[in-house]
């Protein structure tokens, strides 16, 4: 019996030694794990993006920004490609549980140490807006990282309070602008609904930051305490790229291969546009907030698509791996 006990009490000491311990800090303090935007081991940057934005106040969805609900800070192509240093350009804001959904031109693959890392615009190391990150081989299935958040949960951070990067783990948004979150795919080996050596999409998540009835919990079951509300036009998770570090050059994803066969003219339009494809595809078209107004499968060959009905703006046409841009005048 006492035996059974001392067993206990060694496991009861373990779990919380591992529950409490201290995780990498602030970019550029010794033990931190940030890795440098203009870093040498990033190989390759995501090129293709599906966004779905969210709204800038969860709890109070009538509650708008400039005449917007939603989020609306940025283009969901301003995510692609290499991340910077600067803090303004080259973002879009997600909203209170928005999603992005990145693709590659390669697979990433599970290497050693860190495999990709994604970034954020905070300004300082402790205004810190956090994101689940989920992986895919097959952009269905997704598989999330385990995550934990030690921010105490009695008082609410507010809308710009403070987080301690100590208290993060595997959540995007640890870093500030310029900084990388890593993850690595080794986190997630006995997963059996993807592949650790192909993966093709990676999904990011807004955190919901409230410790009402919305708000987002870490794999623990703890409510994750972060900036809220952010009831502005860059409200919640701001995206700033997506680097990769471990990819398989040798293969190019499904997602990409029909990228290089794409025409679109004319654009900017007025009326209508030609799509020339050289395969069968589903194509879906967003507005600038990230609602989906159109969704169909075009066929081999040239396809015209009208945008008469459709008000003046800004649209992105979301192909197989690429968003494109367009203007309806």
């Amino acid at each position: 019996m006492m035996n059974k006990i001392y067993i206990t009490l060694i496991t009861l000491f373990i779990f919380q030694v591992g529950y409490t311990q201290d995780y990498a800090p602030a970019a550029g303090l010794p033990g931190s794990t940030a890795i440098k935007y203009d870093s040498s081991v990033f190989v390759a940057w995501a090129t293709g993006i599906d966004l779905s934005r969210g709204y800038i106040n969860i709890e109070n969805p009538s509650a708008s920004y400039n005449g917007f609900n939603y989020a609306s800070y940025g283009e969901p192509e301003d995510a692609l490609g290499p991340a910077s240093g600067n803090s303004t350009d080259g973002v879009v804001s997600l909203g209170d549980s928005g999603v992005a959904i990145l693709t590659f031109k390669h697979p990433i693959i599970n290497g050693d140490g860190w495999d990709f890392a994604i970034f954020e615009n905070s300004v300082t190391d402790d205004f810190l807006e956090l994101a689940f990150v989920e992986v895919s081989s097959d952009g269905v299935h997704f598989v999330r990282f385990p995550n934990h958040s030690k921010t105490q949960t009695t008082t609410p951070i507010g809308s710009f309070g403070s987080i301690e990067a100590t208290d993060i783990h595997n959540l995007a948004g640890k870093y500030r602008v310029g900084f990388g979150t890593p993850f690595d795919l080794e986190d997630l080996k006995d997963s059996v609904l993807i592949d650790i050596q192909n993966i093709t999409h990676i999904k990011i998540i807004d955190v919901v930051g409230t410790l009402g009835n919305k708000g987002g919990v870490d794999s623990y079951g703890n409510k994750i305490n972060d900036p809220f509300p952010t009831a502005f036009h860059s409200g919640g998770f701001d995206l700033a790229g997506v680097g990769v570090i471990h990819h398989n050059p040798n293969v190019t994803s499904l997602e990409n291969l029909s990228y290089h066969f794409i025409r679109i003219y004319p654009n900017p339009t007025t009326s209508y546009i030609t799509i020339e494809v050289q395969n069968e595809m589903e194509i879906t078209l967003k507005d600038i907030l990230g609602a989906t107004v159109l969704s169909q499968t075009i066929h081999a060959g040239s396809n015209k698509l009208s945008l008469e009905s459709f008000g003046s703006g800004i649209y992105f046409l979301r192909t197989q791996g690429e968003t494109i841009k367009l203007i309806k005048e």
